[in-house]
């Protein structure tokens, strides 16, 4: 197949171009640049910004492809720029939203394609849901051929997915293990969430592409597996060699205390509610799928890569501060209550 990327070189779509590289496949990535040193090389570069959306034009004007798909759109007018710049161009335009997107909060813990799109709480999510809106209605009014693939909590061996975290990342929270010092679990830890390992990811979303039965259809990709939030920081705190100080604050407070690091939306529109995924459409669309990688597996994975690798232990002395002063807080409303 001949396949573009708009982007290539992120957590997701960095595990699906080796994937498609190591298969034999004609790839393209359209981006700045800027990180295609990730991959080990044989894409093929076409470098422009694609909100440049003339001189992306110009970039494409000889080109057509057997699948698009663009990983780093996020708004509806960013999805209206690529139906304009590949309304026959391609035999399938593939756009990545998010499992975020499903209602929140969940009618029914059991997640499936069918469950409906509503999130009141994070913004990021109604504008996947909008950009999706777009798409259908291209579909449906056009013909243009859509799929539409939902990814949920994804990760590599560069990022350690948590629920509470500060904007450089998860590494101040292992920091904060590694010190013995108390770290943050949102709610009582008991919610269940599914982490999904980037390589499994990539060997769904590859059966997905140049697939006739994936036209015009929406389906997300996840792990089987569930796991609770204690159980995602235990199985940090073990691959750390370290013991575990959880402190349980509730996800309503952390949301209101830490607005500037988006938990209103991150917590409250997404990792607080208990979700599981059914991936019978998954299944039946790409037989033979399953996720290999299990968690606790992943996670010492990511460990060991991040330990050896320090440009991926991206201090936040701000973050820190804020985790002691929102444990201190609590510890002493505690004690006013109980005296």
């Amino acid at each position: 197949m001949k396949v573009l990327f708009i982007g290539g070189t992120g957590t997701i779509s960095a595990a699906i171009s080796r994937w498609l590289l190591e298969a034999g496949h004609e790839l393209y990535l359209l981006n700045r640049g800027n990180r295609n040193n990730v991959l080990s090389g044989g894409a093929k570069e076409i470098r422009c910004d694609i909100s440049d959306e003339a001189g992306a034009a110009e970039k494409l004007k000889d080109l057509t492809f057997d699948v698009v798909a663009d990983f780093i759109a996020f708004t509806a007018d960013q999805v209206e720029r690529d139906y304009r710049l590949f309304k026959g161009k391609t035999k399938q335009y593939v756009f990545i939203s998010s499992a975020s997107a499903y209602q929140k909060p969940p009618a029914d813990y059991l997640i499936t394609e069918s469950t409906p799109l509503a999130n009141p709480f994070w913004e990021y999510s109604r504008n996947k849901i909008a950009c999706e809106d777009f798409l259908l209605n291209k579909y449906r009014e056009e013909g243009f051929p859509i799929t539409i693939v939902r990814p949920s909590h994804t990760y590599d061996e560069r990022n350690v997915p948590l629920g509470v975290h500060g904007k450089n990342g998860s590494w101040q929270v292992v920091k904060r293990i590694i010190e013995g010092k108390p770290v943050i679990i949102h709610g009582d830890g008991t919610g269940l969430w599914t982490m999904t390992h980037n390589s499994d990811f990539a060997r769904g979303f590859a059966g997905l592409l140049g697939n006739i039965h994936a036209i015009g259809e929406a389906v997300h990709i996840t792990s089987d597996e569930t796991v609770t939030w204690n159980q995602v920081y235990a199985a940090l705190a073990d691959a750390l060699d370290k013991p575990l100080k959880a402190v349980h604050i509730s996800s309503e407070f952390l949301g209101l205390c830490g607005k500037s690091y988006g938990f209103l939306g991150g917590l409250i529109g997404d990792k607080a509610n208990s979700v599981v995924f059914d991936n019978a459409k998954l299944k039946r669309l790409v037989p033979g799928f399953t996720a290999t990688v299990r968690f606790d597996q992943g996670i010492r994975r990511t460990v060991e890569y991040i330990l050896a690798h320090p440009e991926c232990q991206k201090e936040d002395l701000e973050f820190d501060a804020w985790c002691d002063k929102v444990i201190a807080a609590q510890e002493k409303a505690l004690k006013e209550v109980t005296g």
